[in-house]
């Protein structure tokens, strides 16, 4: 059983919803659902992840809340299913009902079947897709008009129709676990930025996260408009787009006044570009908001510049891919941090890169044993058990007109909870120096 085979069903009183996980989005939808007098069930693993007034707020409604693992029986006589954002489908459709299944629908599809007509522009891809959509609302902005920014970027659109505001435009940044349980999701504006192998560990394989992706066009017509990034041509074919597509350029010099480093930034903005037209934005003011736009926290964000050298966050780096855009984002010297808990890839890949731009690499945590054997010919190489013991000595070498540049290009979890917190505690040591 998949998605597809489930019609969208009226959500009204009296029915029985199942949300699954008490996380941001999960709240917003329990409360969503309980302002539309629907009965909720609310299922969450870890019971310490559910904030005690949250939990109060939900015994006070009679909300009925199970914790620990999840079975058939937490899904019986639903009507509708809510998963976590994070949830593979997948994972939930062996404990469904196989007689009068229930929807499986995403928070931000619960949440689009309550909106007042507000028309909507919605971003997926691989990658880049926040700093696309921060950019798209900027512009937005710019031309003056009022816009919700939210889904996958971290403000839930269930909250947004909880909150009786009207904006002029939606703008959503939508994941691929979201678009596989969206049925009715139309949004005026579709845009898929690339698509490369990703979350294949959630995904049953790369055509369903391809399929998931093309979900964005699903209920698009003649009269919206498609947005593509290049390499994502190879998967149009067998995949429905009733649109008219526009196509990114391989790249653009479109925007010279502008904050933002690398030559993916430089298309993210003219993808942005391109994704606001159709709501009336002009050139002049996608400019404006282009020059005053800031680089987003830990994805290539400017922390300082001291002596003349530049220190940069790219905590967000947590794949050999990342790190390879990191590295073609600037045009003088790197001092390259790198290190942490390796998700895999091919580290010799870069070697070019590394050999073309890198000055030395200062490594720190885990995953010496990837990084050193491969570069210490190239360029020299030095490992600290700590980022701040491996920032101090990149300061130590670095002469004005450097970059010390933290791209990991690994996850955190051997020294921090998590890629913000590594992030932070890199501009905390910047501003000691």
């Amino acid at each position: 059983m998949t998605v597809e085979t489930i019609q969208a069903k009226k959500i009204g009183a009296g029915a029985l919803a199942v949300v699954v996980g008490a996380g941001r989005s999960g709240r917003a939808a329990a409360r969503l659902l309980l302002r539309e007098q629907v009965r909720v069930r609310l299922l969450e693993q870890n019971p310490a992840n559910i904030p005690a007034d949250f939990l109060q707020e939900m015994r006070d409604a009679q909300v009925e809340i199970r914790t620990g693992a999840h079975s058939a029986a937490d899904f019986a006589d639903a009507q509708f299913v809510i998963p976590s954002p994070g949830m593979p489908v997948a994972s939930l459709m062996p404990l469904l009902p196989t007689h009068n299944a229930p929807e499986v629908l995403a928070e931000m599809e619960l949440a689009w079947r309550f909106l007042q007509g507000e028309p909507a522009l919605a971003i997926t891809g691989t990658s880049g897709k926040t700093t696309t959509v921060s950019l798209a609302a900027a512009m937005l902005q710019a031309q003056g008009l009022r816009v919700f920014l939210g889904g996958n970027i971290g403000t839930p659109l269930s909250e947004y129709v909880l909150s009786g505001s009207r904006a002029d435009v939606l703008v959503l940044e939508v994941s691929s676990f979201q678009l596989q349980a969206c049925t009715t999701f139309h949004p005026h504006v579709g845009v898929i930025l690339n698509i490369s192998p990703n979350h294949l560990d959630y995904h049953k394989d790369m055509a369903e996260y391809v399929d998931a992706k093309f979900r964005i066009f699903q209920a698009h017509n003649a009269q919206d408009f498609a947005v593509l990034g290049e390499d994502v041509r190879q998967w149009v074919q067998g995949h429905r787009v009733p649109s008219p597509i526009t196509w990114l350029p391989a790249s653009s010099q479109r925007f010279t006044q502008k904050q933002l480093f690398g030559a993916h930034n430089a298309l993210n903005m003219e993808a942005a570009w391109l994704a606001v037209q159709p709501f009336g934005v002009t050139l002049e003011n996608a400019a404006r908001a282009v020059a005053d736009f800031a680089s987003l926290p830990n994805r290539l964000e400017r922390v300082d510049e001291k002596r003349g050298v530049l220190f940069v966050n790219d905590s967000k780096a947590t794949t050999i891919a990342a790190l390879e855009v990191a590295l073609t984002a600037f045009d003088r010297p790197v001092l390259l941090l790198c290190g942490g808990k390796f998700k895999g890839g091919d580290v010799a890949a870069l070697n070019g890169l590394v050999q073309k731009h890198v000055k030395a690499v200062f490594g720190f945590g885990a995953a010496q044993e990837h990084f050193e054997p491969v570069w210490k010919d190239i360029v020299p190489v030095t490992w600290d058990d700590t980022l701040e013991a491996a920032v101090r000595r990149a300061a130590l070498h670095a002469d004005a007109g450097d970059v010390v540049l933290l791209s990991p290009a690994t996850a955190s979890f051997d020294l921090y909870a998590n890629y913000v917190a590594r992030g932070n505690d890199f501009k905390r040591i910047v501003g000691l120096l």
